[in-house]
């Protein structure tokens, strides 16, 4: 069973790192209260779990494969290195 803890956004903001270190650490749902009564939740997945959602969510979601398609028909802009001005 998770467990699902309720935050606000200024203690994610406040110390992002520390904070998801605890979820993940903990296996804690956390639900983020935005100041405009949204609500974001962040669950922590076990390694093996990150493939699978990662393709079900390439498989299933039409807007993220419209956006992948577009990227891929643009075109490229080399990385910049910190040596070039």
């Amino acid at each position: 069973m998770r467990w699902i803890k309720t935050i606000q956004l200024s203690r994610l903001e406040k110390d992002l790192e520390k904070t998801l270190d605890e979820c993940a650490g903990s296996g804690q749902t956390l639900v983020v209260e935005l100041p405009d009564q949204r609500l974001l939740a962040i669950l922590p997945l076990e390694p093996d779990e990150e493939d699978s959602l990662t393709d079900e969510l390439l498989e299933s979601n039409p807007r993220f494969q419209e956006l992948v398609a577009k990227s891929k028909a643009s075109s490229r802009k080399p990385f910049r290195t910190g040596d070039e001005s």
